[in-house]
């Protein structure tokens, strides 16, 4: 694992793997980054290290290698960085445009939160604890991403679950809170 993370002059993270989705836009005018969003996703549910996660935000998920991947159909998505269980990074899109992550949402009353968010996927479950690598990195990135957008927060860190309550639950209970944010002082 890398000591610290850098940011290249084009948004995208050094050393780490790059993996372009096609599933991101331009931000809106004035759209900067001022919330970062914390998911989990494993595919299929509960299986780890599948490749079927940056299939997914890549369009090209194999929609009938698992009964369960049926819904995927169509369905285009991706977040801007995923952390696998051993700590390793794949950035999807630069964090200087929209990736298409957080679905129908809203935080203290402005929607869309697309717009202005950096959406981070844990692999991982609601339920499963998440692992000491995966928090290491995903301390590692939020450090670089504080310091290089001067309108993001320790405060403007939220779940999932807190843009759209009632539609998603992730990152889950199993992701503590208290340690990551500890680990951010």
């Amino acid at each position: 694992m890398l000591d610290t993370l850098q940011l290249s002059g084009d948004h995208w993270l050094e050393d780490i793997c790059h993996q372009p989705s096609p599933n991101c836009n331009d931000r809106p005018p004035a759209g900067d980054v001022t919330l970062i969003v914390i998911h989990n996703i494993s595919l299929p549910p509960g299986e780890f290290g599948t490749g079927h996660i940056q299939a997914l935000f890549c369009n090209q998920l194999d929609c009938g290698a698992h009964p369960t991947l049926a819904d995927l159909e169509g369905v285009r998505v991706s977040a801007h960085l995923l952390i696998e269980r051993d700590g390793r990074m794949t950035q999807f899109v630069p964090f200087d445009r929209r990736a298409w992550h957080a679905g129908v949402s809203s935080y203290r009353g402005c929607a869309g939160c697309n717009d202005y968010s950096i959406g981070i996927e844990l692999e991982g479950t609601d339920e499963l604890p998440y692992t000491e690598a995966q928090y290491q990195s995903l301390s590692q990135v939020t450090r670089c991403l504080l310091q290089t957008y001067p309108r993001l927060s320790l405060g403007a860190i939220v779940g999932h679950d807190e843009i759209a309550p009632g539609r998603k639950t992730d990152p889950g209970r199993a992701f503590d809170w208290q340690r990551y944010l500890r680990a951010l002082y």
